[in-house]
């Protein structure tokens, strides 16, 4: 991803800008501490000229080496390849090291002349300008001029070269482990977007499946209406043509108001009692004062149609109560009805999974869905947040 990339970058521009700001800090303090007089410009160069070579080097390995292992698993050729810079770089930091040497020691002693290090005999003071300077005094075996480094050959690290190849492959594991770091996020994001794209998607399917299984059951209560009642048939058709007009424009939403879901419900339950007679007795609860927020669409009404479907009985008096609280920012729908002696054995039961099923990929653990299946009563409480 290009944000990605891009915070990766600044991580990058903002770890060796403090880097190379370290040695003018570091020239600042000595100043202000009194230990220099004026601003050693050469040193600060000397320094920012080594920084450059492990500059060069990280952006080698940056943009070359590091995604042959980090985004194409090239791990053999990375190794190889990194391997073999290391090595490079320890044989140019071999054959660079006189110059080295050199250049330290005369930052070591403040580029005093040669002579001037030489310790001379205790000699008088020379007689006339003629008079042969003394003989330096020879210094001792282990502090001459050419043995004082005589285990800093060429070919041969020292202290210092080996320093650099240590902060050199402390540099390329950061380099490595920042790429993953921001790797991971981005396969975490990507993964996020496909449970997203994908959770719609399974949304979509139980809509699709909601219609179809809603309409079916609306329909046989209308055709055992026309035989009944043909005048009740026709305003069950007009309370199905509102309800039609909800499922077509508003079914397909991730939300609708909660006042267009309580109207639904109130169209259903009252295209419902034109089929049965005063031997059911329903009652229905919802708040008049309603807030200005959203409910998944057809939610609540698949455990109503359940409660008509299997606790309604023709012979014997039955019950169907339904009640919603809104308290705290979260709803809390009550179904309770009666069963019948002999239930509704009509296959399916989509409706009922289907909910069931979307709780879980809307709210996740975030609602609660309490289902009592008593000998003789069915229960149903169900809380969601707003």
């Amino acid at each position: 991803m290009k944000n990605q990339s891009k915070y990766e970058n600044i991580v990058y521009v903002a770890l060796w800008g403090m880097l190379f700001a370290a040695p003018l800090l570091s020239m600042y303090i000595r100043m202000k501490s009194g230990d220099l007089e004026i601003f050693r410009w050469d040193e600060v160069l000397h320094v920012w000229q080594q920084f450059l070579v492990f500059l060069l080097l990280f952006l080698l390995h940056n943009f070359v080496l590091a995604p042959l292992l980090v985004y194409r698993q090239r791990n053999g050729l990375y190794l190889c390849s990194t391997i073999a810079m290391v090595v490079l770089f320890a044989v140019v930091q071999c054959a660079s090291q006189p110059d080295d040497l050199r250049r330290r020691r005369n930052f070591r002693d403040g580029h005093k002349p040669r002579h001037e290090m030489m310790v001379h005999h205790d000699a008088p003071p020379f007689e006339d300008d003629l008079q042969a300077p003394p003989e330096p005094r020879p210094l001792p075996h282990d502090q001459g001029p050419d043995m004082r480094h005589k285990d800093k050959r060429p070919g041969l690290l020292d202290w210092h070269d080996v320093f650099s190849i240590i902060m050199l492959i402390l540099m390329l594991g950061m380099n490595v482990g920042i790429k993953f770091y921001f790797k991971s996020r981005e396969d975490r994001q990507k993964l996020l977007a496909l449970e997203k794209e994908n959770l719609e998607q399974q949304l979509e399917y139980l809509r699709y499946q909601i219609n179809p299984h809603f309409f079916m059951n609306t329909l046989n209560n209308i055709h055992a209406l026309v035989d009944i009642d043909p005048e009740k048939a026709k305003d069950t058709i007009l309370e199905l043509s509102k309800m039609m007009r909800f499922v077509l424009y508003e079914g397909n939403k991730r939300g609708v108001p909660l006042s267009r879901e309580f109207d639904f419900i109130r169209n259903y339950i009252t295209l419902m009692k034109l089929r049965y007679t005063d031997k059911v007795k329903i009652t229905v609860d919802l708040p008049q004062d309603v807030p200005d927020r959203q409910i998944p669409p057809l939610m609540l009404i698949t455990f109503i149609e359940n409660a008509f479907k299997h606790g309604i009985s023709y012979q014997h008096d039955s019950f169907i109560d339904v009640k919603v609280g809104i308290e705290h920012e979260r709803l809390r729908f009550l179904c309770r009805n009666s069963k019948a002696e002999k239930p509704n054995e009509e296959k399916g039961g989509v409706g009922l999974a289907n909910v069931k099923q979307r709780l879980n990929l809307l709210y996740d653990n975030n609602f609660t869905l309490n289902i009592q299946d008593a000998a003789d009563v069915y229960n149903v409480e169900l809380t969601i947040p707003l």
